[in-house]
C-alpha cells in the first residue's frame, strides 16, 4: 500500500492554486485507496499497522541513504579514487534495494489482507497508475526534445 500510495501521490494530476501545483498529503491518498477498495475497518487498521511498521523499518535506511549520498558526492568532489567511489555507489545501490524490499514486503502483507475482488481492483489501479506514469514520462521526453 505504501508503494501504491507513494506512486499515486507522485502521479496525481496537479491542481492549481495561485498558479502552483498543490501536493496531496499521503493520508488523503491512502484514504482514497481505502475507499476505492472498499476496505473494512479491520483492513484499514491492518494497513495502518503495516504502514507504521514499514515506516520504522525504512527510517534508518533513509538516513543511511542520505549520509551515503552525501559521502558519494563528497568523494566525487574530492577526486577520490574510482575504487572508493565504486564502493560508495555499491552501498547506495544496496541501501536502495533494502528500501525497495521493505516497501514490497509491506505491499505483500497488505495485499494478503484483500479479498479476491479487492485484489482485482488493486491490480487494475496499479495498471492505471503505471499507464499514467508512462504517459507522463513520454510527455516529458517529448517536451525535452522539442525544447
Amino acid at each position: 500500500m505504501a508503494a501504491l500510495a507513494a506512486g499515486m501521490l507522485s502521479a496525481q494530476a496537479p491542481s492549481t492554486t495561485s498558479g502552483q501545483a498543490a501536493v496531496r498529503p499521503r493520508a488523503v491518498v491512502r484514504q482514497r485507496i481505502a475507499q476505492a477498495l472498499n476496505l473494512t475497518d479491520a483492513q484499514k487498521q491492518q494497513a495502518q499497522a503495516i504502514i507504521q511498521q514499514t515506516r520504522q523499518t525504512v527510517q534508518p535506511l533513509r538516513q543511511q541513504l542520505k549520509q551515503n549520498r552525501q559521502a558519494l558526492m563528497a568523494a566525487v568532489k574530492a577526486g577520490q579514487s574510482d575504487v572508493e567511489i565504486h564502493q560508495l555507489a555499491l552501498t547506495q545501490g544496496n541501501l536502495t534495494g533494502q528500501m525497495a524490499a521493505a516497501r514490497t514486503e509491506a505491499w505483500a502483507k497488505f495485499y494478503s489482507t484483500l479479498t479476491p475482488e479487492q485484489r482485482a481492483k488493486a491490480d487494475l489501479m496499479g495498471q492505471k497508475l503505471r499507464q499514467m506514469i508512462r504517459q507522463r514520462i513520454q510527455q516529458r521526453v517529448s517536451q525535452g526534445s522539442n525544447g
